[in-house]
C-alpha cells in the first residue's frame, strides 16, 4: 500500500547499502516510546485527546498489524490483552514503560505462530486431504471475528492448510498442462512436492517472526502507536530512514543486485545492474544463491553469516557497508552441482537507480498522409530529492529532459504520473511552475488553521503546449498536487483511472533522538514521520479521500479493489478552505473536455482490449463480494479450466490483432529515447524500439513460467492506457490548431 511505500519499498533489493554496522548498545525504546507519544501530542494535525479511546485504537492496530488475516491469535489471547492493556498503553507510553506490552504481545504472537507451524508441519506430514469435500475458506478475514479458542483456531488453520496445498497442486497441474500443450519442458518436473513446498513457506514464515531483537519489535509496536493517528504517520527506524533517504536519491551503495528469498531459505540472485559493482566483478550470475555472508570479507570461517530463512532486510543490512570496502558471498552456483559453494568477494560502490529516474520519449505520430505530429512524453516514478545534500532534484532531471523536448518543437506533452507515490513538496512548486505562469500552485493548513499559500517558482513557462497528465490509482501525495493544480488552472488534460490515491496530507520526519536525556543512546532512536499539514489546491479543495478526478477516464481493474485513502483506516477527512487570492484559472473551453471525452469515449466502445477490462473488473468484483474459495478440487478446477479457455481464447483474438497492429505502428509512430545519460553526454537523440526490453538497466533471472504465459505484448511496447493517451493528446493538438486558425483561441 501506498502509506508505506517509503519505508518498504526499498527492502527487497540488495542494491540498498549504507553503514549499518551493529551498534555496541541499543537505544532505551522506552524512553523513545514516551518522547514520540509526547511528539504526537504537540505536532500531530488532528490534535486527538491522549485517552483511553486512543489507547484502544493502539492495540487493535498492533494486533491487526501482527495478524492481520487474524489466523495465529485467538479471542482469549484479545481479552487478556484488553483486559491488560486496552485502557492504559497511553498511559504506559507516557511513564515510559511501553515495551513491556510491546514485547508481552509479541511474544505471545510468536508462540501462536510456533504452535499453528507445528500443526502445520503435523498436518502435512500424515495426512491425506480429501477435496472431494463441499469445504470452503475465506479469501480475506481481516474483518472476521478472532476464532474463540485454541480448537477452533485449529479447525480454521486445517483449513488454511488444505488450501495452500491444493492451490499449489493446481498451479503444479495447470504448469504441467500448459507445458505440455505447448511441447515445452515442465519447470515443476524437478520441484519439491506440493506438501513440501507449503512446509518450507511456513518454515521460513515462522524463522523472520523469531528473528526479532527489541528494535524491531519497538519498530513494529511504535509504527501501530503511529498509524493509530492517521495512515500516514509513522515510527521509522534508524535503518528505515536510511533506507528511505537513499530512495530519494535515487542512488544507493551497495553490490547492485536483486534479492529474492526462497521457499529453503537461500537467497537468490534475480537481477544485477548493468555496469555496477557485481557485473564488473563478474562472477555473480543470475539464479546463484547466497547461503552467507562475510560483511567485513575477514576470511574468517567465524565471520562468515549463515543467512539461511533470513529476512531479506536482514540479507541487505549484511551487504551493505562504506563505498570502496569488500564484502563476501558463500554462494550456491546455478550452474554448478548441488550443493557445490564457492566464496565471490565484491567492491561495494555507488549503484544508480535509473528506473526512478526521470526519462522522457519523443514519438513522431503520423495523423494524416502529409502531417506528423511529434509528441513528447516524460516518465516520473517519484518526486525524489536528496534531502542531505542536495545534488539529486528531480524537478532539474525534468526541466533537463523538458527543454530538449521544447528544443525538438514538441506539438503536445504527456506527464506520465502514474504509479508515483509522490516525495519532496518543495519539487512539485518549482515542477508546476514548468507549465504556467508564476501563481498558487498548493495551499497548506496546519493544525492552527493557518492557511499558507505556496507559488510555483518560475516566472515564465518553459513549455505552454497542449499538455495531458496521466494518473492511476498509486498517484499520490505530491502527483496529487501537480494534478490537480494543473486541472484547477485549466492548464492540463487529466487522463486515466477514476481518481487519484487521495493522500492529502504533509508529514514532516522529527529525529526522536534528539528529545531524549542527555547521557542517552540517541543514534538508534529512530524518527517520527508525522502529520503536520494538509494541503489544498489552489481551489480550495483537498484532495484528501476524492483525489483527483481524471476529466478523461479509463477502464482499470483497480475499479474493483479497495485501493486509496478511503479504504485505509483512520483517514482524516476531506474538507475545503478558500479559494487562493490569486488563482486565476485559464479559459476551460481552450481544453475542448466535452469532445475530448466524446471521442475517447467512441474509441473505448470498439475496444476489446477495454472491454476485457471490464469484464475482469466485474469477475473480481464478484470474487471480492464472495470472498471465499473452494476446497473442493474439481470445482477448482472447473473454474481454473473456464479461466484457461477465456485467457486463450483472448490470445487468440489478440495475436491476430496485435499483429495487424504492430504493422500499422510501424507506418505511424517512430519513437526516440531520451536519458539523462545521453542529456548529459550530449548525445543525438536515437530511434529505439519501446517493444526491446534489452536496453534495461538491470538483467533480470528468466522465470521458467513466464515461458508458458502466451499472452501475447503489447504491440509496440504501448499499454492500452498509453496508446489511448497519446490519441488524447493528438486530439488536443488537433482541436487546439484547429480552433487557432480559426481564431477562437490564441
Amino acid at each position: 500500500m501506498i502509506i508505506n511505500w517509503f519505508r518498504k519499498v526499498f527492502c527487497v533489493t540488495a542494491a540498498a547499502a549504507l553503514t549499518c554496522s551493529a551498534p555496541a548498545q541499543r537505544a532505551d525504546f522506552n524512553e523513545v516510546g514516551r518522547q514520540m507519544a509526547i511528539m504526537l501530542q504537540n505536532s500531530h494535525f488532528a490534535r486527538l485527546p491522549f485517552n483511553e479511546e486512543l489507547s484502544r485504537r493502539f492495540l487493535d492496530d498492533y494486533l491487526k498489524d501482527l495478524d492481520f488475516q487474524r489466523l495465529y491469535f485467538t479471542q482469549q489471547d484479545v481479552d487478556r490483552f484488553t483486559a491488560d492493556y486496552g485502557n492504559r498503553l497511553h498511559t504506559l507510553l507516557l511513564q515510559g514503560n511501553s515495551m513491556t506490552p510491546a514485547t508481552d504481545i509479541y511474544r505471545v504472537f510468536e508462540k501462536r505462530v510456533e504452535e499453528r507451524v507445528a500443526q502445520a508441519g503435523k498436518l502435512l506430514d500424515g495426512t491425506e486431504f480429501d477435496f472431494s469435500t463441499k469445504e470452503d475458506v475465506m479469501l480475506s478475514r481481516k474483518n472476521a471475528s478472532w476464532p474463540r479458542n485454541d480448537t477452533e483456531a485449529a479447525t480454521l488453520w486445517r483449513l488454511q492448510i488444505k488450501e495452500a496445498v491444493l492451490a499449489e497442486v493446481l498451479r503444479r497441474e495447470m504448469l504441467t498442462k500448459l507445458a505440455k500443450e505447448q511441447g515445452k519442458p515442465d519447470p515443476g518436473s524437478d520441484d519439491r512436492s506440493p506438501k513440501e513446498k507449503v512446509s518450507l513457506r511456513y518454515k521460513r514464515f515462522l524463522s523472520s517472526v523469531k528473528d526479532v531483537d527489541d528494535e524491531e519489535i519497538a519498530n513494529y509496536f511504535l509504527s501501530s502507536v503511529a498509524r493509530a493517528y492517521d495512515p500516514h504517520t509513522d515510527y521509522m527506524s534508524f535503518r528505515e530512514m536510511n533506507r528511505f533517504k537513499d530512495g530519494m536519491k535515487n542512488e544507493l551503495v551497495g553490490i547492485g543486485a536483486l534479492l529474492q528469498g526462497e521457499e529453503d531459505g537461500a537467497t537468490k540472485i534475480m537481477g544485477i545492474v548493468v555496469g555496477g559493482p557485481a557485473d564488473r566483478e563478474g562472477s555473480l550470475k543470475l539464479n546463484d544463491r547466497v547461503v552467507a555472508v562475510d560483511t567485513l570479507n575477514t576470511g574468517k570461517p567465524g565471520d562468515m553469516t549463515d543467512i539461511m530463512f533470513m529476512k531479506i532486510d536482514k540479507v541487505v543490512d549484511l551487504i551493505r557497508g562504506k563505498e570502496g570496502t569488500t564484502v563476501a558471498l558463500k554462494v550456491e552456483p546455478a550452474a554448478g552441482p548441488t550443493g557445490e559453494t564457492r566464496i565471490v568477494v565484491i567492491q561495494r560502490g555507488k549503484v544508480e537507480m535509473k528506473d526512478e529516474q526521470a526519462s522522457g520519449e519523443l514519438i513522431e505520430m503520423k495523423t494524416g498522409k502529409d502531417q506528423t505530429r511529434r509528441l513528447g512524453v516524460i516518465t516520473l516514478p517519484s518526486f525524489y530529492a536528496d534531502f542531505d545534500e542536495g545534488k539529486v532534484r528531480c524537478s532539474v532531471d525534468v526541466e533537463r529532459i523538458l527543454r530538449r523536448l521544447v528544443e525538438e518543437k514538441i506539438d503536445g506533452l504527456i506527464l506520465d504520473l502514474r504509479n508515483n507515490g509522490g516525495g519532496s513538496l518543495e519539487e512539485v512548486r518549482r515542477m508546476t511552475g514548468f507549465f504556467m505562469d508564476r501563481g498558487p500552485v498548493v495551499q497548506v493548513k496546519n493544525t492552527l488553521s493557518q492557511v499558507q499559500v505556496k507559488d510555483s517558482e518560475n516566472g515564465r513557462p518553459i513549455y505552454g503546449g497542449p499538455l495531458v497528465v496521466m494518473t492511476d490509482k498509486s498517484s499520490a501525495s505530491a502527483s496529487e498536487i501537480l494534478a490537480g493544480a494543473l486541472q484547477d488552472y485549466n492548464r492540463a488534460v487529466i487522463i486515466g483511472e477514476s481518481s487519484t490515491f487521495g493522500k492529502g496530507t504533509v508529514q514532516q520526519p522529527m529525529d526522536i533522538g534528539r528529545m531524549l536525556p542527555l547521557f542517552s543512546v540517541r543514534n538508534r532512536a529512530g524518527f517520527l514521520k508525522v502529520t503536520i499539514q494538509k494541503f489544498y489546491r489552489p481551489s480550495g479543495s483537498s484532495t484528501q479521500m476524492d483525489g483527483v478526478v481524471s476529466d478523461v477516464v479509463l477502464p482499470s481493474l483497480t475499479d474493483a479493489l479497495e485501493m486509496g485513502e478511503s479504504f485505509l483506516e483512520h483517514s482524516l477527512p476531506h474538507d475545503r478552505i478558500r479559494r487562493a487570492a490569486d488563482f486565476k484559472p485559464l479559459d476551460p473551453q481552450a481544453l475542448f473536455i466535452p469532445r475530448l471525452k466524446e471521442l475517447s469515449q467512441e474509441r473505448l466502445n470498439t475496444s476489446k482490449d477495454f472491454a476485457y477490462v471490464i469484464e475482469d473488473v466485474m469477475k473480481a468484483k464478484e470474487r471480492i463480494k464472495a470472498n471465499k474459495v473452494s476446497l473442493n478440487k474439481t470445482a477448482r478446477q472447473q473454474e481454473l479450466a473456464e479461466s484457461d479457455a477465456r485467457q486463450k481464447e483472448r490470445n487468440t483474438e489478440r495475436r491476430k490483432r496485435f499483429e495487424v497492429m504492430a504493422k500499422a505502428d510501424k507506418e505511424t509512430f517512430r519513437f526516440f529515447k531520451i536519458t539523462l545519460d545521453d542529456l548529459e553526454n550530449g548525445a543525438d537523440l536515437k530511434l529505439y524500439d519501446p517493444a526491446d526490453e534489452s536496453g534495461s538497466y538491470m538483467r533480470r533471472a528468466k522465470d521458467e513460467t513466464e515461458d508458458l504465459d502466451e499472452t501475447p505484448k503489447w504491440p509496440t511496447g504501448l499499454d492500452p492506457m498509453k496508446r489511448e493517451s497519446l490519441v488524447v493528446l493528438r486530439d488536443l493538438v488537433d482541436l487546439s490548431e484547429n480552433a487557432r486558425m480559426a481564431g477562437l483561441i490564441k
